[in-house]
């Protein structure tokens, strides 16, 4: 953030010499004329000037003057273009590191080196490696970007300093990255439980027990993540690509958003391709803080049912079709807690605040993004039904 100050105060100092060059330039083209004219009338006769000479003096002030003009713009846009040059920001090659604990050797040894594969999303694939320090990090290699327009990589590398700069419990920290020649990697810290989908995969087939504790900690973690995009970050920062895949969980299953504000980087990537997209960004490609609240509410119907939004089941029920659409036929029939997934099923207090947490996740998949709570909203909501 410090060195998007120096950018900035920089090109506004810029701006303050070039103005003052462009001033400077007229008042001196300025005077040069006024003295050539009054050279000229001190050489003529001293009486008063008739109409002819009146005119001759007013014409060369003024060809005086926008010749001084336009010289002084001529000079300011080249001196604009020489400040631009000097202030744009250089395309860097080789890893950039945000982490005293990395060195850019280790990393490239590191990346050389066969790396185990995490999991894939839509845009990348996280790969587990370990540096010669014996740290291990999460590195995501982007998918390939068909650009070889300077200014997009140059927009990217910005933002990529700007989300190193985050620091929040639920986000994913990005500690350096590596510009390929047709891509960008991205490496943060490693998490050792993987990410909410393999952990939701291993649940269902019996292999994992993630008690409602531990699911609403979850779901508490994620929304605190949105509510410091949304509220606390200036300009404020839309994940725009929350589901599953993109909920990474630590070894105490604390989760940690990945891909915060990646989509805006990757052009290619359609964001309405999800299953967790909202209808407005399959409508009009309009995606604000509610479209990731509505996000959220699919992430939090899966963790109270166990489903998958892509079962089958949706489709054979005459409600609708959809995750959303059936827990909301449910809830009207007064029918919510068929929903629930069964292994989690306990004492009747944890039920009564799954049934409650079923009426939060129908509000934020409202099918109108101002009838969907905000974030801030969400954490206080959901917090509520436990102590944190």
């Amino acid at each position: 953030m410090d060195r998007t100050r120096r950018r900035y105060s920089s090109h506004f100092n810029g701006e303050i010499i070039l103005l003052i060059l462009l001033l400077s330039f007229t008042l001196i083209q300025s005077q040069k004329n006024m003295n050539r004219i009054t050279r000229h009338l001190s050489t003529k006769s001293p009486s008063p000037p008739n109409s002819s000479q009146f005119k001759k003096i007013l014409l060369s002030i003024t060809l005086g003057l926008l010749t001084g003009l336009t010289g002084a713009i001529l000079f300011a846009y080249i001196v604009h273009i020489l400040f631009n040059y000097i202030n744009k920001t250089p395309i860097l090659k080789g890893p950039v590191i945000f982490s005293p604990k990395i060195s850019p050797k280790t990393l490239q040894l590191a990346l050389s080196r066969e790396n185990q594969l995490l999991g894939s999303s839509s845009n990348g694939s996280y790969y587990k490696t370990v540096l010669d320090n014996g740290l291990t990090c999460a590195v995501k290699r982007l998918e390939p970007f068909e650009t070889e327009n300077k200014s997009v990589k140059r927009k990217i590398q910005m933002e990529l300093e700007r989300l190193a700069s985050l620091r929040h419990r639920n986000l994913m920290s990005l500690r350096a990255y590596v510009r390929e020649s047709d891509r960008f990697c991205l490496v943060y810290d490693c998490v050792s439980n993987g990410s909410l989908e393999d952990a939701m995969n291993r649940v269902r087939e019996n292999q994992l027990q993630l008690g409602w504790e531990v699911r609403l900690r979850i779901a508490v973690g994620v929304v605190k993540g949105l509510r410091f995009l949304h509220f606390e970050c200036f300009p404020q920062i839309l994940h725009c690509n929350l589901k599953p895949t993109n909920v990474i969980l630590d070894g105490e299953f604390e989760p940690k958003l990945g891909d915060s504000g990646l989509v805006n980087l990757l052009p290619n990537l359609d964001r309405s391709s999800s299953g967790y997209s909202a209808p407005e960004c399959f409508q009009d490609c309009r995606y604000t803080d509610k479209s990731d609240i509505f996000s959220f509410g699919m992430i939090l119907g899966v963790l109270l049912t166990g489903r998958d939004p892509t079962d089958p089941f949706f489709g054979e029920t005459a409600e609708g079709g959809s995750l959303g659409r059936w827990l909301r036929h449910l809830q009207q029939a007064g029918e919510a807690r068929e929903a629930l997934d069964k292994s989690i099923l306990g004492e009747e207090v944890e039920e009564d605040e799954m049934l409650m947490a079923v009426r939060i996740a129908v509000v934020c998949l409202s099918d109108l993004p101002e009838d969907r709570p905000s974030s801030d909203e969400l954490v206080l909501m959901l917090s509520q039904l436990h102590s944190f």
